[in-house]
């Protein structure tokens, strides 16, 4: 991955897994344009990276973040503009590789709409979530399309119109958390859960993430001839010739990416 002056954030690549951290922590790691920059560069980077086959999302300190931040408002990053939160959440599914929300605390308001937006979320039972905006007369307008992906009505409108707050059991059982772990354990959890993602074919990752998120915008008289197509597609690569191949000869097989 590119090596950028980032100032709200770190990234680092190790064992085909980028972590990509928030890294405000006496402040709980809030959004603000800069963060949101970075954070867009980051990923950008991570897809494109052929080293990188799996990317983890966390926050640095004990909390994932914290949500807006007005006091970030009208600064600037370092790097040219390249979108705002809209967009941050937009790139989820354009990534084409697998995403997992670490979460180590606080997951608040915008903070949420990120872990909400990554394919798993793995959280310490000390996790707190929530959507808090009616509170202070504001309302989740944004996250609110992630959020329907994820959470059954009822309980959404019960997070967003009370605007209580979620321990992490609770957030599993409506769908916000894929995982929760005793909080010494978030570490090792996170690793062979990324481990194991990393291992997969990058191809089969790549097509098949890429045509999840295309059909979800389908009818069903639409998705399933595209996505018949795909599976094609996907049969005539070199990854799913080697899968195969290793199936039968019984034996790991060994991943080109192509």
């Amino acid at each position: 991955m590119e090596t950028r002056p980032y100032e709200t954030i770190t990234a680092t690549v190790a064992d085909g897994v980028a972590t990509l951290t928030l890294n405000l922590p006496e402040r709980k790691n809030p959004l603000g344009p800069a963060m949101v920059n970075e954070l867009l560069y980051a990923l950008d980077d991570a897809k494109a990276s052929d080293e990188v086959r799996a990317i983890v999302l966390t926050g640095a300190g004990k909390a994932f973040s914290a949500g807006g931040d007005l006091k970030q408002m009208g600064t600037k990053s370092e790097l040219a503009p390249k979108g705002d939160y809209v967009d941050l959440l937009m790139r989820f599914t354009q990534l084409d590789k697998p995403t997992v929300a670490r979460v180590p605390g606080y997951a608040m308001g915008g903070g949420l709409g990120m872990v909400a937006s990554c394919d798993f979320a793995v959280a310490c039972e000390s996790a707190i979530l929530g959507t808090p905006e009616i509170k202070r007369g504001l309302f989740p307008m944004m996250i609110m399309t992630v959020l329907q992906q994820v959470v059954p009505r009822r309980e959404l409108m019960e997070m967003m119109l009370l605007g209580e707050k979620l321990t992490a059991a609770d957030a599993k059982r409506v769908g916000l958390l894929s995982h929760v772990v005793p909080d010494a354990d978030l570490d090792a959890a996170v690793a062979e859960l990324a481990g194991r993602l990393a291992a997969q074919s990058p191809t089969a990752m790549r097509m098949g993430l890429h045509a999840f998120h295309q059909q979800r915008e389908q009818a069903m008289a639409e998705a399933l001839p595209y996505l018949r197509d795909q599976l094609y597609a996907l049969l005539r690569t070199e990854d799913a010739r080697e899968g195969l191949a290793a199936f039968f000869q019984k034996r790991e097989p060994q991943w080109t990416g192509r």
